[in-house]
């Protein structure tokens, strides 16, 4: 089967990696790696960053695979993303293409380097070393040159992959060895030839790949299943869901709290609560950050201008979910005080609130509350924070459920609403001792280097704000006397 993969052309290799076949793409990734780390190399003179932007290069490729209208022309559409991307890096650290490559006195080997293989196999001294001789070479022929050594000393294939004639490559291969000093001539080829990416490159490249490409999303769901239960383990399956495991447990609980409502009044309430928390949910949360991520790839944002937008980004929805959860608490109360001092009020047949309606609402809070955490952490390979925070889901919800139970009405209400409020803090308490962890992993720096790009003040200010909104919003929408009169009546 690998090998019948492997002879697909890159047509047959597209579709099936749309498909969600990770072997397809997995194929692509190695057919294609010389030549995308070869033009980052080219362009930044740094093997690690080179294959952190190769590496970018795939993954973006695997998330806008839909977008690519020619599947013939894949190895011209992952070039025009790799130059787009080296752009938007050397643009991010404002500055040109690397000309000058480290001092050697200046360099000093980390305590603990972790990097790829093809990496290892290059001494920082032996790194220096090439790019001081390849630098003085023109583009034109250091791209080729770079590429044959990668590419086992092959015209044929960097010719193929460059869209050149063989004579034209050999001319700037020939030209490209002669401005070489020839002291350094063997030192160069065996350099290039250690450090071309390899199995473990594009090993790499599909671990870090995230769901399946936008098409298959709502088409080809049976097939995406069949190709994922082959290729990936149940752990992968949980991660990649974990979002929509949270939507769906919230929206679950909400429904079975519409269903419980006693009275038409109430019940219509939260149906037109029902529909529009999640309408809301929806749009804000996957349309906008779908719209987001498209904008940042359009105009090359800085790092710095993506993590400011996306923390007012996720602060207004944060303000918009706070603002709805108050104003329907405080509704709910309202009505259920209105329906308590106030005869006459036509009772309709409703769902009784049954144990098993009440372990389910308590089940779809929880998760729908804790479950994006969870989900951050294991992305960020925070195992131990992810366990910890599922630990603290489930000892809160048993409370949860535990305090609920026996209880009036009314006593019920307020318990909900505290606990939910615990919930919300203890959410918020993990938010804020975790995230720029996080976010360093997602970028793959260290929290310093998060820091340089979001303050480290941006989210405890932001979490500040939210809880002050809340408080007024709670001191705003109070019960009215009238409310209060009429219940006691």
């Amino acid at each position: 089967m690998t090998t019948q993969i492997s002879s697909n052309s890159d047509a047959q290799l597209v579709e099936g990696s749309l498909l969600g076949n990770r072997s397809a793409f997995g194929t692509i990734v190695k057919r294609y790696q010389s030549l995308v780390c070869s033009i980052t190399y080219n362009a930044t003179g740094s093997l690690s960053l080179s294959e952190d932007i190769a590496q970018d290069t795939f993954l973006a490729a695997w998330k806008q695979l839909s977008e690519l209208r020619e599947p013939a022309r894949l190895r011209s559409w992952l070039c025009g993303i790799t130059r787009f991307l080296v752009g938007k890096e050397l643009r991010r650290q404002g500055r040109e293409p690397i000309h000058a490559a480290e001092a050697l006195d200046t360099i000093q080997e980390p305590a603990s380097l972790e990097a790829s293989p093809s990496v290892q196999a290059v001494s920082r001294e032996e790194e220096a070393i090439l790019w001081r001789a390849l630098e003085r070479i023109p583009v034109v022929y250091r791209e080729p040159l770079i590429l044959f050594y990668r590419e086992e000393k092959s015209i044929e294939r960097v010719a193929a992959e460059m869209d050149l004639s063989e004579d034209a490559v050999k001319q700037r291969l020939s030209r490209g060895r002669k401005l070489l000093h020839e002291e350094v001539a063997a030192f160069v080829e065996g350099t290039l030839s250690r450090s071309a990416p390899g199995q473990g490159f594009s090993s790499a490249v599909l671990a870090l790949l995230p769901g399946a490409p936008v098409a298959m999303v709502g088409a080809g769901m049976a097939t995406k299943g069949v190709a994922m239960a082959k290729s990936g383990s149940a752990a992968t399956w949980l991660v990649a869901l974990a979002p929509l495991v949270g939507v769906f447990a919230g929206m679950m609980a909400n429904w079975l709290s519409v269903r419980s409502a006693p009275t038409a009044r109430e019940r219509r309430f939260q149906t037109i609560a029902f529909i529009g928390l999640w309408a809301f949910v929806l749009v804000w949360a996957v349309a906008g950050q779908i719209a987001l991520e498209t904008l940042s790839y359009r105009y090359a944002w800085s790092g710095q201008s993506f993590y400011a937008i996306m923390t007012v980004f996720w602060w207004l929805y944060a303000i918009g979910v706070a603002t709805f959860t108050v104003v329907y608490f405080r509704r709910l109360i309202a009505l259920r005080l209105q329906n308590g001092g106030m005869q006459g009020t036509r009772e309709i047949p409703a769902v009784a609130a049954t144990l098993a309606s009440n372990l389910g609402m308590t089940i779809g809070v929880y998760v729908a509350l804790f479950s994006w955490l969870i989900f951050l952490a294991w992305k960020a390979h925070d195992i131990v924070t992810a366990v910890v925070v599922a630990g603290i889901m489930v000892a809160l919800g048993i409370w949860h459920f535990i305090h609920m139970r026996g209880r009036s009405e009314r006593a019920a209400m307020r318990a909900a609403i505290g606990d939910i409020a615990l919930a919300w803090g203890v959410v918020l308490a993990i938010f804020n001792l975790r995230v720029n962890v996080w976010l360093a992993a997602f970028h793959g720096t260290d929290v310093a280097g998060i820091h340089r790009l979001l303050p480290v003040w941006a989210i405890p200010l932001a979490t500040l704000g939210l809880l002050i909104w809340v408080g007024v919003m709670v001191a705003l929408t109070g019960p009215k006397a009238s409310v209060l009169e009429a219940a006691q009546r």
